[in-house]
């Protein structure tokens, strides 16, 4: 069973919001409301109060369904946030010389979606961290010489010094030898 909450028009920005919301994805309710309850992030209490929410609409879901369900077994399947409107909230700040620099104050909405689905299994990297596992991912591309160093800025450069290099060789081989471009006259000036 899952269950949806979403709270809309917090004051803050959505970058801010995300570095929030992003410590307490793929974690079990209980701990995610320790981390939100714990950080000193402005919008961890926005967050933690949406996490609340959707405990509550996880009961009343269940109950409505007729189903017993422990909170303790929800975890965080999905969290996001999304950008809110800035019309209306652009203000004025003094500056020097007279001068007013305009400044916009964001708005922003978190979703966050509960279940008590089993997870996918874990497991975890050489840094420590846990990563989902994804599913058969797709063989990786043959390495090629132009993606070993440099990518695809490097190859075009590559391609235009054998370009240049070339044309030299071929005339040399031909058996002429290097021309040299012929001078232009000098221009003569006045005082001559």
């Amino acid at each position: 069973m899952e269950a949806k909450a979403s709270a809309r028009y917090l004051r803050g920005s959505a970058q801010k919001a995300r570095l929030v919301v992003d410590m307490i994805r793929g974690k079990d309710v209980n701990g995610a409301l320790a981390i939100l309850r714990f950080s000193d992030k402005r919008a961890a209490g926005h967050v933690e109060k949406c996490m609340r929410s959707a405990i509550a609409n996880a009961n009343e879901a269940a109950e409505k369904a007729n189903i017993s369900i422990d909170p303790d077994d929800l975890w965080v399947k999905a969290v996001y946030v999304d950008r809110g409107p800035t019309k209306n909230r652009r203000r004025v700040r003094p500056a020097p010389q007279g001068r007013a620099y305009r400044e916009q104050r964001h708005f922003c909405h978190v979703t966050i979606l509960l279940s008590n689905d089993t997870r996918p299994e874990t497991r975890t990297k050489g840094n420590g961290k846990a990563a989902a596992i994804v599913e058969a991912k797709p063989a990786k591309l043959a390495e090629s010489k132009g993606r070993k160093r440099g990518g695809a800025v490097a190859a075009p450069r590559a391609k235009r010094g054998a370009a240049k290099a070339e044309p030299a060789k071929a005339s040399q081989a031909a058996g002429g030898e290097k021309k040299r471009p012929a001078r232009r006259p000098r221009k003569k000036t006045t005082e001559e």
